[in-house]
Order: structure tokens, then sequence, then C-alpha cells
């Protein structure tokens, strides 16, 4: 099932309110200076920054590391904030040997890779394979938002794995012989399987702090900022592209 913009007027939903989730403070921390008139929220221990970016209403926060965080982080922003569209924003860890530092991948389809694929296709919420597409529209948005503006590193689109623990050696083989993703995270599919069930349009943009050869938790330590002001800079041009 894919939800589009067109949908959103089906649903008469009043314009166009972002949810932007990062997993961690360092993550959200570009943003907060580009958020006008900002208001902050406390819910389920979790603090909520509504304001405007672009002049496009926004509601940002971090969620916490890890699968249920991010998952309760979505869930509010759409049940309390009534956000119809969710961007996950942030880094990520690269899969694919393409890949370099401080590359991002925009998402085009998600899944979990620590799931038995039997629990998404035989129980709720009864998919027909375990993968979360991204929006069609978001996809084609953040394409054209790319060529507007001059991110550091390439861009890519392609597949996004989840999980809970940073990739050893084996696990990575493992994962890139199942799955053959980009990059991997812990909270996008997360994110993603509320957006699916919510019916709201979802797209990842994430940004890689570490790779097979640059690999490990100091890498990740030493390339988040920078890592997550590129993520910001693609996700507010992809938010100047709703202004029309």
């Amino acid at each position: 099932m894919l939800i589009h913009f067109k949908d959103m007027e089906k649903r008469e939903v009043p314009g166009i309110r972002v949810g932007i989730v990062c997993a961690g403070d360092e993550e959200l921390a570009p943003f907060l200076p580009v958020i006008n008139n900002c208001k902050i929220t406390e819910r389920a221990m979790l603090k909520f920054y509504e304001g405007e970016i672009q002049g496009i209403e926004i509601v940002a926060l971090y969620s916490g590391v890890c699968k249920v965080n991010a998952a309760i982080a979505s869930q509010i922003l759409i049940d309390v904030f009534g956000t119809n569209l969710i961007i996950n924003s942030g880094t990520a860890g690269g899969m694919n040997p393409n890949l370099e530092l401080f590359d991002t991948v925009i998402s085009t389809e998600v899944c979990y890779h620590d799931v038995a694929p039997d629990i998404l296709t035989e129980f709720h919420p009864w998919m027909k394979t375990v993968f979360f597409e991204a929006d069609r529209e978001l996809i084609e948005r953040s394409k054209a938002a790319v060529k507007k503006i001059e991110p550091a590193g390439n861009v890519f689109w392609g597949r996004m794995v989840t999980g809970e623990s940073f990739i050893t050696d084996e696990g990575r083989q493992k994962i890139n012989d199942e799955y053959a993703p980009f990059t991997v995270d812990m909270e996008t599919a997360s994110i993603a399987h509320v957006c699916y069930v919510n019916g709201i349009p979802f797209i990842s943009i994430r940004c890689v702090t570490d790779t097979d050869v640059c690999r490990g938790i100091c890498n990740f330590e030493e390339n988040c900022a920078k890592a997550s002001m590129i993520a910001k800079n693609i996700t507010v041009a992809l938010l100047n592209e709703f202004r029309g």
C-alpha cells in the first residue's frame, strides 16, 4: 500500500504537516536553528519541537536509539501532533561496497534484518512482502531536491535494513547475502512500519558514518555530526519542494 499526496486530499488533511524523526540528539541538532516559531512539547519522556521550516509546518524530535523508541515517537507524531507525512533523517552504516563516508542514501524500500519474514506476512499487518516501500512521490521530490543543491558526497536511492545491533563481520556478510542493502540502522523499518499501518507517506534520508573499510563505533562517533548536517541539508531541500 502506497499513499500519495493526492490521497491526502481524499482524507481531507488540511495541508502538509511533516514529522521529522531523528534517532539521536546529534542528528536532531542541525534542525533546531532553522525551526521558526518553535514550541517544545513533552510527551512520553520525549521533546517535540513544533514550528516551521521553509514555511512548512514540521514537528521534529530525537526518539532515542532502537526500533521501539522510534515507533513510539512516530505514533505520537501522528496521533497527537497530526503529522501526515514522516521523514526519517540521520545517519547509517554503509553496507553497499560502492558507498563512501558521507554519501547519502534515500530509501526506496526498507525491511527488518532481525525479524522473521512470516511475522509481517502471516500476522498483522499481513504484508505481501517484508519490504515497506517509500512513497513514490516523495522519492521523485527528493530527486528534484538533490538536483538543486550540492550535497557533500554522492546520493543514492535504494534499500535500507534495520536491526538492533552494530554489525559484525559475520553479520555483515549474512545481511548482504539476504538483503543486499545500501545501509543498515536501528530505526528506519520501525518508522516505516508505523507509517504503513497508519497510511502515512514515509521516506528516510541517511548519511553514511561508517563502512566496511572505515568501520566501528569510533568512526560513527567521529563522523556523526558532519553526516547529520548533510542529512539535514537534504531534508530541508526536500521540504522546500513542498512549497510548490
